[in-house]
């Protein structure tokens, strides 16, 4: 069973380090991408079905999962023979904010809080997703996992975050849509973690193991 968002400290917290993927947008865009878009015009670029594509591009994605290739653009475009950043430009109105985030954003500033964006997401993504929405400006550094040379999912990522960003863990909260990036974050020694549910509007959460308190709304850490 999910626990109960405890009432984060604000007061005591310097730090607020946010995902993008699912955290802050919604992920309906990059599920309708990878599952949809990438298969659709592979299919069409090797002349088979749509069906077998996807099969196909679904196995090939979970091997690189939890790597740096796994959200390199650059990799992808390599791998498929497609053009991967053209293809997102194509489907940029897809890209959303999930409800409240700007305003929770706004507050933090208003509160001098430290505010960075920790993700794993491609410099390319990052810039088309920032343009869109605009939330880049809410943010004092957009940390991203290819500067860092390590994803999120290792505990070198948050040693060298650690050491660019100087933050305090005792006074820094994270919020992401992963439990096993959150795990990692715990052992690192951040002390304050919050699951984000409803990383897609359109998908369903898995059930969450219970390890970490969730965060449905940013409306709650407003209370």
């Amino acid at each position: 069973m999910a626990r109960k968002a405890p009432i984060v400290p604000l007061g005591e917290l310097r730090t607020i380090l946010l995902d993008m993927d699912g955290t802050l947008l919604d992920k309906y865009f990059d599920d309708y991408f990878w599952e949809h878009l990438v298969p659709e015009k592979y299919a069409e670029k090797h002349n088979i079905t749509f069906g077998k594509a996807r099969e196909l591009l679904l196995s090939t994605y979970r091997r690189h999962e939890g790597t740096l290739n796994w959200t390199d653009l650059d990799f992808w475009s390599r791998e498929l023979d497609l053009d991967i950043p053209a293809l997102k430009e194509q489907i940029r109105h897809l890209i959303e904010v999930h409800p409240h985030v700007e305003e929770f954003l706004a507050e933090m500033r208003r509160r001098r809080k430290r505010l960075y964006m920790v993700t794993n997401a491609h410099y390319k993504a990052v810039d088309i997703k920032l343009r869109k929405t605009g939330i880049g400006r809410y943010f004092h550094r957009v940390l991203t996992s290819f500067e860092l040379g390590a994803p999120k999912e290792s505990l070198r990522f948050w040693q060298r975050a650690q050491q660019s960003l100087d933050f305090e863990l005792h006074s820094t909260l994270l919020v992401d849509d992963s439990e096993e990036i959150l795990r990692v974050a715990r052992r690192f020694g951040i002390r304050w973690l919050l699951l984000k549910l409803g990383a897609s509007s359109k998908g369903l959460d898995k059930r969450p193991s219970g390890q970490f308190p969730v965060l449905r709304d940013f409306r709650e850490l407003l209370r």
